[in-house]
């Protein structure tokens, strides 16, 4: 009924005033395409340069002859390595921030304390930091343990930082969700985490997806600790795209492949799950 008033109120508006609402609609759809376009533009050079001969990388005519030489000499060095290291490290980091940061967040929300606002508060801090300022202290660290140029050390350092966002995030979720719903299941025999592991948790499922997939992409595209506290054993991939950057000339394929390569993950990963990614970001800041 509404849609057909709307529509007879629409016919009814002058020629000129039906003119110039066609003209914003299609102004406001060329815009948004023309945003989204130069928002690909740097990942779509990116891609073709990556299927362009190795001769023919810095050419700007757009009709080539495509090859996948760079993406196979990707994998006859120690590329397909690093990859690896990236995986590992981005799975193992984000599985651990959200088994110890999804209790602590329900803890905070659940738990009344005099500190609790104070608590939350430097979690949050703690994000905050610039990267730089706790560089040395985790080198100085991981040498005296031994775990420089290992996979383990860039896992802790990663979970450092994720820890604190998964807390900020889920708390939110957390708290969006009555108490109620959990006081019922004590009624019928559950206990605190029976009732939090059936009812309260697989009601933030779009939240855990939200925050996993943040988690794994500051995981993932880690550079600047990974520079540091890695040799060769522990590179990441983010790492060594810098090793096409040789003295005797840069392999604009090979780092173009490398960046695609690095790229599509994520990609996937969001892609996959975009259903519960953008209702998880939207509603753990909603309250009733």
């Amino acid at each position: 009924m509404h849609a057909e008033t709307w529509h007879s109120a629409a016919h009814s508006l002058p020629l000129w005033q039906r003119v110039v609402q066609g003209a914003q609609r299609h102004l406001r759809s060329t815009v948004a395409v023309g945003v989204l376009m130069l928002v690909l533009l740097p990942f779509l050079w990116m891609l073709q340069m990556a299927f362009r001969p190795a001769g023919d990388a810095l050419s700007l005519d757009l009709i080539f002859s495509p090859t996948l030489e760079a993406f196979a000499g990707l994998w006859q060095d120690n590329f397909a390595r690093s990859f690896g290291n990236s995986l590992l490290v981005s799975v193992l980091s984000t599985g651990l921030s959200l088994l110890l940061g999804v209790p602590a967040a329900y803890a905070l929300s659940r738990w009344r304390f005099k500190q609790r606002r104070q608590v939350a508060l430097w979690v949050l801090c703690t994000r905050m930091a610039p990267p730089i300022a706790f560089t040395i202290p985790f080198f100085l660290a991981f040498r005296w343990l031994g775990l420089l140029d290992t996979v383990w050390a860039l896992v802790l350092v990663y979970l450092t930082f994720n820890l604190a966002i998964v807390i900020w995030m889920m708390q939110g979720f957390f708290d969006a969700i009555p108490t109620a719903l959990e006081e019922a299941a004590w009624m019928d025999g559950c206990g605190i985490w029976s009732a939090f592991w059936h009812v309260t948790l697989p009601l933030t499922r779009p939240g855990l997806v939200a925050t996993a997939v943040l988690c794994f992409i500051f995981s993932w595209s880690d550079f600047f600790f990974a520079l540091i506290l890695t040799r060769t054993q522990a590179v990441t991939a983010p790492v060594a795209i810098v090793n096409f950057l040789q003295y005797d000339g840069w392999e604009w394929t090979k780092i173009a492949a490398a960046g695609t390569m690095v790229m599509l993950p994520v990609l996937l990963f969001t892609v996959l799950v975009r259903k519960y990614l953008v209702h998880g970001l939207t509603a753990g800041g909603v309250k009733d």
